[in-house]
Order: structure tokens, then sequence, then C-alpha cells
């Protein structure tokens, strides 16, 4: 996107020219993407996004930080991508946390997705495809 890509096929997801797929790909990849649609937006420089007013309080009179701000904490709403999967601790916190792998976050939303969206397929059609085809699975 920053190099003047307009279109993306096979991204998120998708393995060897769409040999293959994979669902927890699929989930590591929205953040990904999140993070370069957010750079591609580009960074919004008005009135209400640099204060004047807002630095001159907070450096001259204030605690030194724009944390405890609410310009700032509504700017980080908007201006800020948190990811859904992605690890944020130091490397120090994450060894203390028991090295937990990206990849077991990724299964675990994915399991909580496809849990909250019930089946896609009325009762109806799915004992009408499973009469007609061998289903192997439920």
């Amino acid at each position: 996107g920053l190099s003047g890509l307009n279109m993306c096929y096979e991204a998120v997801g998708m393995h060897a020219s769409l040999l293959g797929f994979c669902l927890e790909s699929l989930v590591l990849g929205d953040d990904l993407l999140g993070q370069a649609m957010r750079l591609v937006r580009g960074i919004d420089v008005t009135e209400d996004s640099t204060s004047i007013d807002a630095m001159k309080q907070v450096c001259l009179g204030g605690p030194g930080h724009y944390l405890g701000t609410d310009q700032t904490l509504g700017l980080m709403q908007t201006e800020y991508i948190y990811p859904n999967v992605g690890n944020r601790m130091s490397p120090k916190e994450w060894v203390e946390a028991g090295q937990p792998l990206l990849l077991d976050t990724a299964i675990a939303r994915k399991n909580a997705i496809l849990a909250s969206a019930g089946c896609q397929v009325s009762p109806e059609i799915d004992t009408a495809i499973r009469a007609r085809f061998n289903i192997y699975f439920k």
C-alpha cells in the first residue's frame, strides 16, 4: 500500500498461490492488513490533532506526558491500531508469561469466531446435502 499498490489478491489465509488456505493465517493477517491500512491512510495534521494549547498545557504546566489528556485518549482510539491477536509484550514480559505462541492465540480466536457464528446452513439444506453426498464431519 505504501508503494502504490491499490489491490491485493491472495493475502491473508492463502498459501502457495491458493494451493492452501489456513483460517489461523486469516486471523493473523487481520492484524497485519489492519496496520497496513492504517499506514496508507496517513497522518491527520489538523488544528485538532496538533493542538498547540494541549502541548503548552502538558509541557509547561502538566505532567510532561500526554496520556492524561482527553485529546490524546480520543486520538488513540482513531489513530492507533490495537492488534486483535498480536502480542505487545516486551521480551522480558513474554518470557515471564511462559513464552506464549502467537499461533495458539490465533487458534483460540479462530475457535471463538467459529463458535459464535453458529451454523449458516438451514437444517433442511444440510439434511438434503448429507443425503446426496458422503459428508464425514458434523
